[in-house]
């Protein structure tokens, strides 16, 4: 589970500075992309991949959002697809 955590916190900072913006992952970021992992890990992606996208989905959402990834993800289909396509989800 450490090792997770640790891939986890790397993946948000490279992707946070793909993504064209500073490396600001907090501890309430880091959270919130772990539930999202945990939320989709039987999906059949790498953990990699789902990482990827929890990231990017959590970068799109406000900061004052009060909903998970999983849940907003349910609103927000533009941004569930581009987030999908950007962490090369397969199948979705």
């Amino acid at each position: 589970m450490k090792h997770v955590l640790v891939a986890l916190a790397a993946a948000v900072t490279f992707t946070t500075i793909l993504a064209g913006s500073p490396a600001r992952a907090d501890s309430d970021d880091v959270k919130w992309v772990g539930q999202c992992v945990k939320d989709n890990k039987d999906e059949g992606q790498t953990v990699e991949v789902i990482t990827a996208y929890c990231t990017c989905m959590n970068n799109k959402m406000s900061s004052n959002e009060t909903r998970t990834i999983t849940q907003w993800e349910k609103s927000h289909k533009t941004e569930m697809e581009a987030c999908s396509t950007q962490a090369g989800w397969k199948g979705r």
